[in-house]
């Protein structure tokens, strides 16, 4: 007989750091490198670096270059159930008799054990349900065992003393008390049973004589010599208790193997589950619980019903954005708990006072800087390496109008402590990521685009597309169709691509939808498939809005 307690890790709490949709190299940055110095000015909390899409080809090489690991990819933030399950709870081997397991629920204060095979694989659960129905279920016949019971684990469970016999012996039939007049009971009692003898030392020998697998004397009756002898002849296991007849008999059937009593096919759960799909299964299964499982089957948590009942949702810090249809899907769910961004304050919503910083500097990652700085900590080189290029890229190697004295001041930090030409590296992740003239025309305008909310509740969307000379301006055209065909899908009032050339420092937009309104606001006309907007880097100051005010 077997039986082991779960034993896991104390779980951190989590706390994801995101970016927007569509990330950029700023968004990827500044999530790495917040995450990691709130890692350390708080060990106790897990803080996770987070994307919400695809990676564009400049923040790949940016990776590369720094060393950095890619975040990992979140789909939404709605809780799961990895969540909310408890991690610390007892496994019982399919060998672990009833009664160990009963203990075992008891003691965790679970209405369920999991049961496992030697590798730890989950084979079925056991409810207290099924111990309760087990009795109620018992009628005037004999009581039996539930599966080949191993004569050494009745022994344990009786409290008793194995007299004679082998302990590995197994023995699966009805349990008879031999009590007072024996009637026709001897005469019912054949090879497989187990007979419960008080100090009837004729009952004792006749019930040997009959071929019983087992013989369990109560009372701390002392066995006599002619029994044990008779016992040994016939190579028939003789128990000795101290435990009075009629408990004995009970206590029998609870030295059954646990698996016997399992429920085979158990509702299992992965730890990705999202929680609200997988509730009402939880609520109509008899024993109202699920067990978590990991790819090999292996429990790692259990979700009872009573976890189900107001669960704490994720909490997320939001790095380069504050827009609520910018952000991971799900986040009217999440506890945001920090916003750390340089745009606009936007549509988000929260339950709870949070720290929030919206300083108007060219670059998210310069704001994670100076947090490094005033906590007095320096980013690894990793991390300076992303949160470098994050700040080059957001400020267009610190040409866009965006840009202050105080990003200037981190690129020169950074790059100091990395020992490398920030400009000279800041080129080679333009040209990098400027190869794009074999891009489909739906990946150019999905890179990197952004949705803002009007007041009218309708939205428009602003995508930017850097390249290092000319190399889009015979795509116009397509880039156009591709822009309508958006706004018609989802929508949008207005769709414009910005084609912003790093080396001729300077945009054309490519809009599609109300075409008047971005002529309104840059006071210019489409030439050419685009409106020409010399001088124009940033979306953020010289873009959006403009259009946002002409809407």
């Amino acid at each position: 007989m077997t039986s082991t307690d779960a034993t896991t890790t104390q779980v951190r709490p989590r706390v994801y750091v995101s970016g927007h949709r569509n990330p950029d190299t700023d968004s990827i940055g500044a999530a790495l490198g917040y995450a990691e110095l709130k890692s350390r000015l708080d060990p106790a909390t897990e803080y996770v670096p987070v994307r919400l899409g695809e990676l564009n080809p400049q923040t790949t090489w940016a990776l590369e270059q720094s060393g950095a690991e890619s975040p990992r990819l979140l789909e939404h933030i709605s809780v799961r159930a990895g969540d909310v399950m408890q991690t610390e709870f007892p496994c019982a081997d399919a060998a672990t008799p009833l009664r160990r397991a009963g203990q075992m629920m008891v003691e965790a204060g679970l209405d369920l054990v999991p049961v496992v095979d030697d590798d730890g694989i989950l084979q079925g659960v056991l409810t207290e349900r099924a111990l309760a129905r087990r009795y109620l279920r018992e009628s005037s016949d004999a009581s039996h065992l539930y599966g080949a019971t191993a004569v050494g684990t009745m022994a344990e469970v009786l409290e008793g003393q194995l007299l004679a016999g082998p302990a590995d012996r197994t023995v699966h039939g009805r349990i008879w008390v031999l009590a007072r007049d024996l009637g026709s009971i001897l005469t019912r009692l054949c090879e497989g049973d187990v007979a419960v003898v008080g100090d009837r030392h004729d009952a004792q020998l006749r019930a040997l004589e009959l071929g019983i697998s087992a013989l369990v004397v109560t009372n701390a009756t002392e066995v006599p010599d002619a029994t044990l002898a008779l016992a040994t002849e016939r190579d028939i296991p003789v128990i000795a208790t101290p435990l009075d007849t009629y408990v004995a008999g009970r206590m029998i059937g609870l030295s059954s193997p646990c698996q016997a009593l399992a429920d085979p096919d158990p509702l299992t759960i992965n730890t990705g589950d999202v929680l609200g799909e997988v509730a009402e299964d939880i609520k109509d299964v008899s024993y109202r619980a699920a067990v978590v499982v990991d790819r090999a089957n292996r429990p790692v948590g259990l979700v009872t019903r009573a976890d189900l009942v107001d669960p704490r949702p994720r909490r997320v810090i939001l790095v380069d954005h504050a827009e609520r249809s910018q952000s991971i899907p799900g986040i009217e769910e999440a506890e945001i708990v920090e916003i750390l961004d340089h745009h606009h304050i936007g549509s988000i919503e929260t339950t709870l006072p949070v720290r929030a910083i919206f300083d108007p500097v060219g670059s998210t990652s310069t704001l994670v800087y100076e947090q490094f700085l005033q906590s007095g900590y320096e980013p690894s080189r990793p991390a300076a390496g992303m949160l470098l290029a994050a700040i080059l890229s957001d400020t267009v190697i610190l040409t866009s109008p965006t840009m202050t004295s105080r990003d200037e001041a981190a690129v020169e930090g950074l790059a100091d402590l990395l020992g490398i030409d920030a400009r000279t590296f800041g080129r080679e992740m333009f040209q990098a990521g400027s190869d794009v003239a074999g891009l489909a025309a739906a990946e150019i305008l999905g890179r990197d685009l952004k949705a803002y909310e009007l007041p009218t509740g309708q939205t428009l969307c602003v995508a930017q597309i850097e390249t290092v000379g000319d190399v889009l301006s015979g795509r116009f055209a397509e880039l156009e169709a591709e822009a309508a065909a958006c706004a018609l899908r989802d929508g949008h009032r207005l769709v414009a691509l910005m084609v912003t050339d790093v080396d001729a420092k300077g945009t054309h937009l490519v809009v599609a939808g109300d075409v008047p309104l971005a002529e309104r606001a840059f006071g210019a006309s489409v030439e050419g498939g685009a409106i020409p907007l010399p001088g124009v880097m940033s979306r953020k100051k010289q873009v959006a809005p403009k259009l946002l005010q002409a809407a």
